[in-house]
């Protein structure tokens, strides 16, 4: 491995009941990484992250914590080096601001518990939900959203022709019969509790940046690629705020990749649950090579 890799952090829908659960039982330092988060977050972490319930595990309150977690036990597993830059794909933002030393360990646990909670309390009180669609480009689905009734916006900008949207579910579901009929491949309901990444989260992140208001930020060792701009940032000031306006703003992941190429970046480990970034990555730039660095086996082969 060189310095010129970049770390890259999956997002929400990246779960699977029995993810570290090999890293916890084979490398100690992910074990303490486990029995640490499990005292800050005030649950059994591990239990649900290695035995589920899947349907528990689903939940918006216990699947980020989750994802962050295994994150994180991957990374204290990886040997030191200073990556050429990090990102993340929403939740996968927090445990790439970690990696960057901008965010230390008990403070980007306590901030993704309390973003978790507001996210579910919001979605119970203020239901909607998303949908994927893919075969048209974002342009297309920006025109959807503007011709339906009703509250949706795109919320993921994930590759050239897969763009989420998101928003009240009647607007929702009508913007995904509409990309069918105008010749989208697929348009699936995704099973999330709310519309994240869209005004319906406005009262939760006026809350949440509150809460951040309370953390110490610290410059990053290297450029962050926040969600809202898909651009590289290296100010405390422009990380912070790229946080508070994130819950309600689309995750620019095309723009973010696009920009990992202009700083030089083609080489990326996925650190986390799964290899849903290498298939975007895959889509978006054939030259972008996404390494996946998820289980023990993985890790053994990356430091081997």
């Amino acid at each position: 491995m060189t310095n010129r890799i970049g770390f890259l952090f999956p997002g929400q829908g990246a779960q699977y009941v029995g993810m570290g659960a090999d890293l916890y039982d084979k490398c100690p330092p992910a074990r303490d990484v486990y029995d640490r988060a499990v005292d800050i977050l005030e649950m059994d972490i591990r239990e649900l992250s290695f035995q589920g319930p899947e349907d528990k595990l689903r939940q918006t309150r216990f699947t980020q914590p989750a994802i962050l977690v295994h994150s994180l036990a991957v990374l204290a597993t990886l040997p030191e080096m200073e990556p050429a830059l990090v990102a993340g794909h929403s939740l996968g933002e927090y445990p790439a601001l970690y990696a960057a030393r901008a965010l230390d360990f008990k403070s980007v646990l306590n901030l993704v518990r309390k973003r978790a909670e507001l996210m579910a309390a919001e979605g119970e009180k203020n239901p909607g939900t998303m949908a994927a669609i893919i075969g048209i480009p974002a342009s297309a689905v920006q025109s959807l959203c503007d011709e339906v009734d009703g509250t949706v916006v795109p919320a993921n900008y994930n590759e050239p022709k897969q763009t989420v949207v998101s928003g009240e579910v009647p607007a929702v579901k009508k913007v995904a019969e509409l990309a069918r009929e105008r010749g989208a491949f697929r348009a699936i309901l995704l099973p999330v509790s709310g519309a994240f990444h869209s005004p319906l989260l406005e009262e939760s992140a006026a809350e949440f940046s509150d809460y951040l208001s309370r953390f110490e930020i610290r410059k990053p060792c290297c450029p962050v690629i926040p969600n809202v701009t898909g651009k590289p940032a290296t100010s405390v000031q422009e990380i912070r705020t790229a946080l508070a306006r994130q819950l309600t703003s689309p995750v620019q992941w095309v723009e973010t990749m696009t920009s990992a190429r202009e700083l030089g970046c083609t080489d990326f480990l996925e650190i986390g649950p799964g290899r849903v970034l290498m298939g975007l990555a895959r889509r978006i730039d054939h030259e972008l090579k996404v390494t996946t660095a998820g289980t023990a086996e993985q890790v053994a082969a990356l430091t081997g």
